[in-house]
């Protein structure tokens, strides 16, 4: 058997790259939410993938914002360069046939003594492939990099290739967690996610970027979880669209969210939400505190 490896691998790229969608295939369960709209990912999440031989220990971390300067988008930006400050390899995601100066800005983020591998995402979307070839030789030319792999992500294509180019940079040890752990995020913390997706997915382009979810009540009884949530907007007419003509919207939301839940928790789950007007909370960094970003 082989020795024992285990270490941290920071997900890193610009938004809408597909970076929540690789952590999820490589992970083999759902604990980074997805959805068509850019920065969808919020906070840093952690994925454990266990071999027999591997713990590989995912980060996934926000699109590294370069356009928008609140407080939310501050805290995610540092999120992402303090994933980056302790991890033994990164995961550079980039969408195939794509390079640009928002890419570079991330690649300047990782570490120099940091291992790079470049993760070239959605290869099936590509219609000519004959382009991949001359697209990975400009794009080795970006950086030292320690291998460049085409995957796609959605269809898990080449995830094996992948994961045995990690583990080259993986130093020997014991595992960190227990080897049926998926994520080191509660269940609180995933409810609030599973919610924040159906409303994005949902509601698409219709609801700004200024919404978030709060969880105010999380209560385990027996196999039971019962649990009240909040979803912030910033105006009157975003809680309207939220709700929909006759609660119609969000009572879809509501309920595609609880079957979510109840896969992943196991068990039956009493999911009751409403909606709040929070004019500002993306600049308020005490609300910005109670959701979670530091």
């Amino acid at each position: 058997m082989n020795e024992r490896r285990c270490g941290r691998i920071a997900i890193v790229g610009r938004p809408n790259v597909g970076k929540s969608t690789l952590l999820n295939r490589l992970v083999g369960e759902k604990v980074s939410i997805v959805s068509r709209r850019a920065q969808t990912t919020r906070h840093r999440i952690m994925g454990i993938l266990s071999t027999p031989d591997t713990q590989y220990v995912f980060v996934d971390t926000p699109g590294f914002q370069t356009r928008h300067g609140n407080t939310l988008n501050q805290l995610m930006n540092r999120g992402v360069r303090q994933a980056l400050a302790d991890v033994d390899v990164a995961l550079f995601v980039v969408e195939a046939g794509r390079f640009d100066d928002r890419d570079r800005a991330v690649r300047k983020l990782v570490p120099a003594a940091c291992p790079v591998i470049v993760v070239v995402n959605k290869t099936d979307q590509v219609k000519d492939k004959t382009q991949l070839l001359p697209y990975l030789a400009r794009l080795s030319t970006e950086g030292d990099f320690a291998a460049l792999v085409p995957v796609s992500a959605a269809r898990g294509v080449q995830m094996d290739d992948l994961l045995a180019e990690i583990r080259k940079y993986l130093p020997t040890g014991e595992f960190i967690f227990a080897e049926d752990e998926l994520t080191d995020r509660s269940e609180r913390f995933l409810a609030g996610e599973y919610l924040r997706e159906k409303l994005f997915r949902l509601i698409g382009d219709e609801l700004p970027y200024g919404a978030a979810v709060d969880i105010e009540k999380f209560v385990v009884d027996g196999h039971l979880r019962r649990i009240s949530a909040a979803i912030l907007v910033e105006r009157d007419g975003h809680k309207a669209i939220v709700i929909g003509g006759g609660g119609e919207t969000i009572k879809r939301i509501a309920s595609e969210a609880r079957q979510d839940m109840e896969h992943l928790f196991g068990g039956p789950v009493f999911l009751e939400v409403f909606v709040k007007v929070k004019s500002g909370w993306a600049d308020d960094e005490r609300v910005l505190k109670t959701l979670g970003y530091e």
